[in-house]
């Protein structure tokens, strides 16, 4: 997943995570809004430490996470500094782009990955102790 993500007080943050889309969205670009946005100061104190820009490894991105659930986007990551995110929209807040759209992200798509790609590495080798 290579792209850019508006943080409440941190603005634009560049992502660049390995692995792949599950599911309809598998080779595909999405889009997604968070239609309850709110940029307050909050958002300051529970995203003091967050690594920008963000380099990591997806665990799941789905349109559809859990059959138990309402279908919602769901997008889950470890970043290189060991740290654990999870994004949960509301359903309708994500969406497959049109050729055509994504045509249109593709250069803005492609300075991100020149930018981050070699910072990119599995973290999947992390030791379990490493992990608590």
């Amino acid at each position: 997943m290579v792209g850019r993500v508006t943080f409440a007080v941190l603005g634009p943050v560049d992502i660049f995570l390995k692995g792949d889309c599950k599911g309809e969205i598998a080779g595909k670009a999405i889009r997604f809004r968070n239609s309850q946005f709110a940029d307050e100061d909050l958002a300051g104190q529970v995203l003091g430490d967050f690594e920008i820009p963000q380099v990591g490894e997806v665990s799941l991105i789905s349109f559809d996470p859990h059959p138990m659930l309402s279908p919602h986007p769901y997008i889950e990551w470890f970043s290189l500094g060991k740290n654990h995110y999870r994004i949960e929209l509301a359903p309708g807040d994500a969406w497959i782009l049109s050729d055509s759209e994504a045509t249109e992200l593709d250069r803005e798509s492609q300075m991100i990955r020149d930018a981050l790609s070699s910072q990119a590495r599995s973290t999947r080798d992390r030791e379990d102790s490493d992990w608590v």
